[in-house]
């Protein structure tokens, strides 16, 4: 326990990257309260009902029993040691960063702000947000960080349904707005993840995680561009990528997609973009590589009215099964899934759609509610083509290829055929 009474730790923002740290940080033996705007969730939290996909109902339980609770009252930051900020950065109309959730979160935390507190921004965002958006805010109160509290930045590495790799084995990248900052940082959390990055400072580490996202941007654009083209010319990408991952040094391999989707690859790389752009020139690989990835929901959508032209069949009218509509396997996750572009065009050009996925219920595309198949074998039977957008482990691959008229396999799971194709 904390020398002040009250919690450890206040998380603000019980999302899929909140509630893994409130997990671990409990499990450690801190204090934990977790806060949110939605009492839709502070009230499933606390009644031991998980709404995450990491975090089972049996987590939940063991957190509660453990000290946790959430709450809506934003009175407990005033209670709290360490205060970390996890709510969502989504970009504007324009593609513009959108910090309204980060500059709420932080005029709450300056209106219980206390000498000696540890605040942790971990949303993503631009460069230089740390410093130059929370700081103001914090130091309204006439506390100076790095002097009366500690400010940090600590980029969140969740990886939703990844079961190798979570918070507490994935190193930690932080960055203080002084070295007082970030030793303060480094050691609360180094009390449960196994192996904490210092870096020099908050835009060090605020870069890092644009870094990160923008490299696996570019690249899976790289290969997405290469599906195009290498359909034109009779090559099959999927095995020349497995032939250059043979190599031991200097490749790592990107598969391409329908498109890009979660949190991450579709947003990231635009605060970074955005930051470029106040410098006065634009940051080309980044535009470019948005370009292509933007435009894969859109191949996708000809390369299935290609396969239903050489069947003699038009897309107006004809039924097209979405085989997984999340934008990750084996997740309920379906945040900037490629599935909705896809479903959108064809239904503009009237098709008749139905999906098939065990991890979504109900699913609607511009407000129309699209249709759910349960039984995977008839649903592919009576399709005119069925797209496999995301490889759930729950799909028998088999009775796809077994079963299926048309099949435009947008993974590379499939075996080939005369009626199945790859991307």
């Amino acid at each position: 326990m904390s020398e002040r009474t009250g919690f450890d730790l206040t998380v603000i923002g019980l999302g899929y990257v909140g509630m893994p740290l409130a997990k671990e940080a409990t499990a450690a033996g801190l204090r934990v309260a977790g806060l949110d705007v939605d009492p839709r969730k502070v009230e499933a939290l606390n009644a031991g009902q998980s709404y995450i996909d990491d975090l089972t109902d049996a987590d939940l339980d063991a957190m509660l029993a453990g000290g946790f609770t959430a709450t809506l009252d934003a009175s407990v930051l005033a209670e709290s040691r360490t205060i970390v900020i996890c709510v969502p950065t989504p970009l504007d109309e324009d593609h513009r960063p959108d910090l309204s959730a980060v500059e709420g979160a932080t005029r709450a935390v300056a209106q219980h702000l206390r000498p000696g507190t540890l605040v942790v921004l971990e949303s993503t965002t631009w460069p230089g947000t740390t410093d130059e958006v929370a700081r103001p805010i914090l130091e309204s109160t006439g506390l100076a960080a790095g002097t009366d509290f500690h400010l940090a930045f600590s980029p969140e590495r969740i990886d939703p349904g990844n079961t190798k790799y979570g918070l507490r084995n994935t190193p930690k990248v932080v960055g203080g707005y002084t070295v007082a900052c970030r030793e303060r940082a480094v050691a609360f959390y180094s009390q449960f993840v196994e192996w904490v990055v210092p870096v020099s400072g908050t835009r060090e580490a605020e870069m890092a995680k644009l870094l990160e996202n923008t490299y696996r941007h570019v690249n899976i654009a790289l290969v997405n561009e290469m599906a195009i083209f290498c359909d034109e010319l009779g090559v099959n990408l999927w095995e020349a990528i497995e032939a250059a991952s043979t190599k031991p040094f200097g490749f790592q391999k990107f598969l391409p997609g329908p498109g890009v989707g979660g949190h991450c690859i579709p947003v990231d790389p635009s605060y970074l973009s955005y930051t470029v752009r106040k410098l006065g020139y634009p940051f080309r690989f980044v535009e470019l590589a948005q370009e292509i990835n933007e435009r894969m929901p859109s191949y996708v959508v000809a390369r299935a009215q290609r396969l239903l032209n050489r069947a003699r069949k038009p897309v107006n009218g004809s039924r097209v099964l979405l085989l997984g509509v999340t934008y990750k396997p084996d997740i309920a996750d379906e945040r900037e899934t490629p599935a909705v572009p896809v479903a959108e065009a064809l239904l503009e050009l009237g098709a008749e759609i139905v999906f098939c996925d065990p991890h979504v219920k109900e699913w609607a595309v511009k407000g129309n509610q699209i249709p759910r198949a349960d039984d995977l074998a008839a649903a592919v039977a009576d399709a005119d083509v069925t797209l496999l957008l995301q490889q759930h482990s729950a799909f028998d691959l088999g009775v796809v290829e077994e079963r299926a008229q048309l099949v435009l396999d947008t993974r590379g799971v499939l075996a080939t055929s005369d009626r199945v194709e790859r991307l």
